[in-house]
C-alpha cells in the first residue's frame, strides 16, 4: 500500500485526532481504522497513525471525504426509559439514536444510561471529546435521583463515601442521602464520579434496595433542567468553550 510522509513534527495534528473530532469515532478507533488501511490522505492509503496533517490535506475514510469538523458540538438529551444507548441492537430493541432528529447528523453518546434509566445524556460530534469526558481521571460528578423499594438507614449510605468492593469490583466514593420516603419506596439523591456499569443499582441492591426508577439530573456542569423526555438542546458554543477550554483533546 502507498504511504504518506508526515509533515514536520511541529505542523498540524495527529490524523487520528482529526478523524475523532469529525465525529466518526474515537481516537482509538481511528487508529485501528488506519491500521486496517481504511484511511487515505491526498489519495494515498496510510497504515500508520504517526502522521500529522493540516487543513491543506485531503482526508478520506472508506473513500468518503472527512466531514467538516470546524466546530465541536455538544447536546443535552433527555433519554426516556425503554431505549438503549447504542447505535445498533441485534435484538431489534429501540435505541437512542433512532429517536434523535436527523439534523444532528452522526453523534456519539458520552457514557451510557441503561435501558430502564432516564435523564440527562450528553451527545457530541467529537469522538475525542466523548472519550475525554468519560475518563475517570476527568472526575466530573454525575448526580441522580433514585427511587427504590425498601428501607435504608443514613448510616448505611454514609459508609458509601469511602467506596465499596462488591464481587471483586471496586466502586469509588458515592455520596447518597435520603430525600423523602413514600410508602414502601424511598427517594435518594446519589452522586458519583466514575459510573461503572449499573453501579447505582448494584450498590443499592447490596444495601437491600430495589431500584425502580433512576434519573440522571446532571453530568459535570451540565444539567437536565426542564428538558422534556426525548428533547434535545444544543449547548451554546460559548458555554462549551467556558466549560472545556482547551481540554478534552482540543
Amino acid at each position: 500500500m502507498a504511504t504518506v510522509a508526515p509533515p514536520a513534527a511541529e505542523e498540524g495534528e495527529r490524523i487520528a485526532k482529526v478523524i475523532a473530532r469529525a465525529g466518526l469515532c474515537s481516537r482509538r478507533e481511528a487508529e485501528r481504522w488506519i491500521g486496517e488501511g481504511r484511511v487515505s490522505v491526498d489519495g494515498l492509503v496510510i497504515t500508520c497513525p504517526a502522521l500529522n496533517v493540516t487543513a491543506k490535506h485531503s482526508i478520506a475514510v472508506d473513500g468518503q471525504p472527512l466531514p467538516d469538523a470546524d466546530q465541536r458540538r455538544l447536546w443535552r438529551y433527555h433519554k426516556p426509559p425503554g431505549v438503549l444507548t447504542t447505535h445498533r441492537d441485534p435484538q431489534g430493541r429501540p435505541t437512542v439514536f433512532e429517536q434523535l432528529p436527523e439534523a444532528l447528523g452522526r453523534v456519539i453518546a458520552i457514557g451510557r444510561l441503561d435501558m430502564s434509566s432516564e435523564g440527562l445524556l450528553l451527545l457530541t460530534n467529537d469522538g475525542d471529546l466523548a472519550r475525554w469526558i468519560s475518563l475517570p481521571s476527568t472526575g466530573w460528578l454525575r448526580r441522580y435521583r433514585v427511587r427504590a423499594f425498601g428501607h435504608v438507614e443514613d448510616a448505611d449510605l454514609a459508609r458509601l463515601k469511602s467506596g465499596i468492593t462488591l464481587n471483586g469490583i471496586a466502586y469509588g466514593p458515592i455520596e447518597a442521602r435520603i430525600e423523602t420516603t413514600k410508602g414502601a419506596n424511598v427517594w435518594l439523591n446519589v452522586a458519583l464520579r466514575e459510573g461503572k456499569n449499573r453501579e447505582v443499582r448494584v450498590v443499592l441492591e447490596h444495601l437491600g434496595l430495589k431500584v425502580n426508577r433512576l434519573i440522571r439530573v446532571s453530568y459535570g456542569p451540565f444539567q437536565l433542567g426542564g428538558l422534556a423526555r426525548g428533547e434535545v438542546a444544543s449547548v451554546p458554543r460559548k458555554v462549551l468553550s467556558e466549560q472545556l477550554g482547551r481540554r478534552g483533546g482540543a
